[in-house]
């Protein structure tokens, strides 16, 4: 039964791409062709032409969203933990604001804030989108967090000090190295969350911060699907490879653990 899940896992990922990368390459596919009849690399041209904006779309977007990943973890890490590891009057009430974002359409919240990030001078800025981005990730990341910091010990914090340990040492060699996978994790969905942002980029960008998905979806509704399939496929392999890295990262993590267990 594993092996038959993997393999439908891999199906359901592979065949859009492959059809995306056939697509890509493709000058003319017509029904009921079951593959091009003639093959072409405009495509391509088009997308790292130098008319085309895939380039510093990309480039925005990935700074944008390592930028709200890091800002992510510094808003989060101290909530998560305050959240898993504190029972505290209103602590329900505080989980259902978290969940708000997520409820609420992100235009709603976003028209909330324009106005103001508009006086602020914020609008049409990265450091504006950076921080709109938090809207939607960070419910994601202090929940993930606050799971995590629930089965967290912290009497190994406790031994920590007994034996000597400082503040900065307890969070370098007790506290991180413990709730890094569940850190990976968060950080994950928030890079992949801020990534895939277009309405709340549209409107607080202005026009002036172009990012992948402004570039991606206007080439779809122009219906040229060989343009639409080169560009989707730049706009999924970052993300892919950010899961990978992470799958890798959480098995060293496990591999690590199990060998501190068997000690």
């Amino acid at each position: 039964m594993t092996h038959i899940g993997v393999v439908a896992i891999v199906l359901s990922v592979g065949l859009p791409l492959l059809a995306l990368v056939i697509w890509s390459f493709a000058f003319r596919w017509t029904f009921p062709d079951l593959l091009p009849s003639e093959w072409g690399g405009s495509a391509w041209t088009y997308t790292f032409g130098p008319n085309s904006r895939v380039v510093e779309g990309l480039w925005n977007s990935l700074v944008i969203g390592l930028v709200v990943t890091a800002l992510a973890i510094a808003v989060g890490l101290p909530a998560g933990r305050a959240l898993g590891l504190s029972d505290f009057r209103g602590k329900t009430l505080v989980e259902w604001l978290l969940l708000m974002p997520i409820i609420v359409p992100p235009i709603v919240a976003t028209m909330g804030i324009h106005i103001t990030f508009i006086r602020l001078g914020l609008a049409g800025t990265y450091l504006g989108v950076s921080l709109v981005h938090l809207i939607p990730t960070i419910p994601y990341f202090v929940l993930i967090m606050a799971s995590v910091f629930s089965n967290y010990g912290v009497e190994l914090e406790e031994t920590a000090r007994t034996l000597g340990a400082n503040r900065r040492q307890v969070f370098l060699r007790v506290m991180l190295p413990a709730i890094m996978p569940g850190i990976v994790v968060a950080s994950m969905f928030t890079f992949l969350i801020s990534w895939s942002q277009y309405v709340t980029t549209l409107l607080i960008g202005s026009g002036r911060i172009i990012t992948l998905p402004l570039v991606l979806f206007p080439v779809i509704s122009g219906g040229n699907q060989a343009n639409a399939a080169a560009i989707s496929l730049v706009f999924v392999a970052p993300a892919i490879i950010v899961l990978i890295l992470s799958s890798r990262k959480l098995s060293q993590d496990s591999a690590i653990m199990g060998g501190f267990g068997r000690l």
